[in-house]
């Protein structure tokens, strides 16, 4: 782990914590021990990563324990940097090319992404698979979350290096109500990833009739075919097929 600080003062009685002291208080969000240090110290802190390249910014933004604390490490330690260093340490990714806002997302942890974005987090930010924040809070369900994002201006067409958009990600694990608010905000509902389908196709391949429902409701096109030259009623089971030709029939009839 890289340090720009003797935090190896617990070991030696110097009453600082330690590097995995610092990793399982920012893991259980225990404040105490970042309160402790001097800002100096802590701003340094936020240089040091665990086996994984993750930093004591990802793993507070993750922590699934006393939720109340973890946001105040965050503040605290971002407050210390300060300015563009700031920016700089809330944008570090670790070896997956995930930031502390994917990792916020993907936990559901809406505060810390508010403040993460108050502190110059790109709302665009990519891991190495080219998911933003917004594709996790899609595949999570996580409307609250995508609304903030939104809110931030995230690009809510942007694609993954599969060709994926929030809206398919949305759509593949059955989150109608964010599928909905996505294409009122206006994602493309025919969007078609790397292999040429649409979140229709997501939706039908995944079984899930309410939100296949949906998206012909507002418009997906049935039509279309992937790049195996099936289209949605093609690709459909034989007990969700009558069920989508009904409902583009309605459509047609408007």
């Amino acid at each position: 782990m890289a340090a720009a600080m003797d935090v190896d003062g617990a070991a030696a009685g110097g009453g600082r914590p330690s590097e995995k002291e610092l990793f399982l208080a920012a893991e259980s969000g225990d404040a105490a021990a970042f309160s402790a240090l001097a800002p100096a110290d802590l701003a340094a802190a936020l240089s040091l990563r665990n086996d994984d390249g993750r930093s004591l910014l990802h793993v507070a933004a993750a922590s699934g324990h006393a939720q109340a604390s973890s946001p105040w490490i965050v503040v605290t330690a971002l407050a210390a940097v300060g300015g563009d260093a700031a920016a700089n340490v809330v944008n570090g990714k670790d070896e997956e090319g995930w930031g502390p806002i994917h990792t916020a997302a993907s936990s559901g942890k809406a505060e810390i992404i508010s403040i993460l974005l108050d502190h110059g987090a790109n709302v665009d930010l990519t891991t190495d698979a080219g998911r933003t924040a917004l594709h996790y809070a899609a595949s999570k369900g996580r409307l609250n979350i995508a609304e903030t994002l939104i809110a931030h201006h995230a690009n809510i067409n942007k694609k993954d290096k599969f060709g994926c958009t929030a809206l398919h990600r949305a759509a593949s694990t059955g989150c109608a109500e964010l599928c909905e608010f996505l294409i009122e905000e206006g994602a493309d509902i025919d969007a078609v990833d790397k292999t040429g389908q649409t979140p229709l196709m997501h939706a039908v391949i995944s079984e899930d009739k309410g939100v296949a429902l949906l998206l012909i409701r507002h418009g997906a096109d049935v039509d279309v075919e992937d790049k195996e030259g099936y289209t949605v009623l093609g690709r459909a089971s034989d007990s969700l097929r009558p069920a989508l030709i009904d409902a583009a029939k309605a459509m047609l009839e408007g």
